[in-house]
């Protein structure tokens, strides 16, 4: 009985090494081996839909199952040309292929990988492809509408905001094709992320007309560059619906065309995410759409390209001489979930905490408190430890009561162990008259802490997915709260204070448990080194206040602290 508490956390610690082999395996592209995402097969599109050939990363028209095929390979227009765009946060890249959005530049955020150099979050080039773009397409077969490959002229105007100026627009005009002409207008604003986007489509035709606008987020299905292998985080397609709110899709459940996601709203948005930044569509409430996610091969060469999650609009009938227009938001910025709530809710899910969101978003909010009170997202780190180590103060303090009770009596159950090592039933019996006597509940320490660990992992994804602390300093040599420790300092650090704690902790009666509980703290230390500093320091900081505590409450009990030394 006397090992049933570490037995159960060593079952903890187990569970814990099979969920991280688990991401492991899918941050490297491989089926998971313990846990699989259950997913369904994704349905082929309507006949009425896919007899129509579509150009490349076009979407078919709706059919009245509402998915869309897979398209054939794409070619370039050859008189595409780039048209520049600046403001205090962004500078873009618009082409006239289209009208798209093809790349995006985050004036405020460093690029880590590339010093000098600012964050490309959207790119159309040879070494990556991330790209927003729109069209119309008819249900009509054989009837051609403007589309994202369709070649557009720009109208004149500002390319860069100006001192002063609070908002800048950009429009771009297709020729007219079935009769119909599209025209879209980006209208960028200092210090946002958001850019409205406005298509208003033109019949010039004699008849009325009735097409599908849409709206999608192309990408490869490569990593941003610099992602750990230590730690992994989310990057794909996401969508978000009144009815199933926010729902995330892997690259290759995409592949395999395993995907299980709403396929029919008039709420939400679609988004592209990653570690620290997104992109998103979004649409007004009330608005019909449709949504898919899927493989497109756009003729590149580079691997695994690629993957776009997609919107589709039908359009109430236009009549000739008349004008549609439609209102939307594109978001290509950080996941700074304060401007992201306000944007739209529910976007700020694209910052996942996952299972625990219900205790992360508390503890980033009192993060957020305590950053605007100290002007230091290190001190503020630092502090809400404090506070979480306080409120759970007792609780820690009956754990820690019941592990100075076992460290009191360890020398009797050692005695007792070796005397009675050939009988283990008489061992048992002696044990729990022992326990008994002593008044101790070998489980004392364990239920306290496992209490507690779900609020510390929430603390742990909230600490690794805000891009807040992201190029943030905290003193001396830590410049960056999100890279790891250039001098490994704070790890080593981290690893003498779980080794000390350790130490303080009663031995285990069996030796081969007493070298593990030395082995694995090491083994786990090692992964430190290529965490955020961020995170080695909320680490460092919840280890010197147990510490601490442990410490104090051996004394009140007449226990003096004593160091169990591994004994190899």
């Amino acid at each position: 009985m006397n090992d049933i508490r570490r037995t159960i956390l060593w079952v903890i610690f187990g569970f814990s090494m099979v969920l991280l082999w688990d991401q492991w395996q899918v941050h490297n592209g491989n089926k998971a081996t313990f846990f699989p995402t259950p997913a369904q097969q994704v349905k082929v599109a309507a006949d009425a839909a896919s007899a129509v050939p579509q150009a490349a990363g076009i979407p078919a028209p709706v059919a009245p199952q509402g998915v869309v095929a897979v398209p054939v390979v794409e070619t370039r227009a050859a008189t595409k040309e780039l048209v520049q765009v600046e403001t205090d946060v962004f500078k873009l890249s618009f082409d006239t292929e289209g009208g798209t959005l093809a790349r995006v530049e985050l004036l405020e955020h460093e690029d880590e990988q590339k010093p000098g150099h600012k964050i490309v979050l959207l790119d159309d080039s040879k070494d990556r492809i991330y790209t927003a773009q729109t069209g119309l397409i008819s249900s009509v077969p054989g009837v051609a509408l403007p589309t994202h490959k369709s070649v557009m002229t720009v109208r004149p105007g500002a390319r860069k905001l100006k001192d002063g100026d609070n908002e800048l627009s950009i429009t771009f005009e297709s020729a007219a094709q079935s009769g119909v002409k599209l025209v879209k207008t980006y209208t960028v604003k200092r210090g946002a992320y958001d850019m409205a986007v406005k298509h208003d489509i033109v019949n010039t035709g004699t008849q009325d007309v009735a097409p599908q606008l849409y709206f999608q987020l192309v990408r490869d299905g490569n990593k941003p560059a610099g992602e750990s292998s230590f730690y992994s985080t989310f990057t794909g397609p996401a969508i978000y619906t009144e009815a199933k709110k926010y729902q995330k899709v892997e690259f290759a459940d995409i592949k395999k065309k395993k995907v299980d996601v709403e396929k029919h709203s008039s709420t939400g948005y679609i988004a592209m995410v990653q570690h620290y930044f997104a992109s998103a569509w979004v649409l007004p409430d009330g608005m019909n759409r449709d949504i898919s996610i899927d493989a497109v091969d756009i003729g590149s060469t580079m691997p695994d390209c690629c993957y776009r999650v997609t919107l589709i609009a039908p359009l109430d009938a236009i009549k000739p001489g008349q004008t549609k227009s439609v209102a939307a938001t594109l978001y290509a910025g950080p996941q700074e979930e304060k401007k992201l709530e306000a944007l739209y809710p529910g976007l700020e899910l694209v910052k996942d905490y996952g299972w625990l969101t219900i205790l992360a978003k508390p503890l980033f909010w009192l993060l957020h408190q305590l950053n605007n009170i100290l002007g230091n997202w290190g001190w503020s780190i630092v502090s809400l430890v404090v506070l979480l180590k306080a409120a759970f103060y007792w609780l820690n303090a009956h754990a820690y009561q019941s592990m100075a009770k076992m460290k009191a009596i360890n020398p009797k159950i050692m005695e007792m162990r070796e005397r009675l090592k050939d009988n283990p039933q008489q061992m048992q019996m002696e044990m729990m008259k022992i326990y008994r006597e002593e008044k101790v509940n070998p489980m004392g320490g364990c239920v306290p802490i496992a209490l507690q660990i779900p609020v510390f992992i929430a603390l742990y994804w909230v600490l690794l997915s805000t891009v807040e602390i992201r190029n943030a300093p905290w003193v001396g040599w830590i410049h960056d709260l999100s890279a790891p420790d250039p001098y490994f300092i704070l790890p080593l650090f981290m690893t003498l204070t779980t080794l000390l704690q350790t130490a303080l902790n009663p031995a285990p009666p069996d030796p081969m448990q007493a070298k593990m509980m030395w082995i694995m703290p090491l083994a786990f230390s090692v992964m430190f080194f290529f965490f955020p500093a961020g995170l080695v320091l909320y680490w460092i900081t919840n280890n010197v206040l147990s510490i601490a505590q442990q410490w104090l409450i051996n004394i009140r009990m007449g226990v003096p602290p004593q160091f169990n030394l591994p004994k190899f």
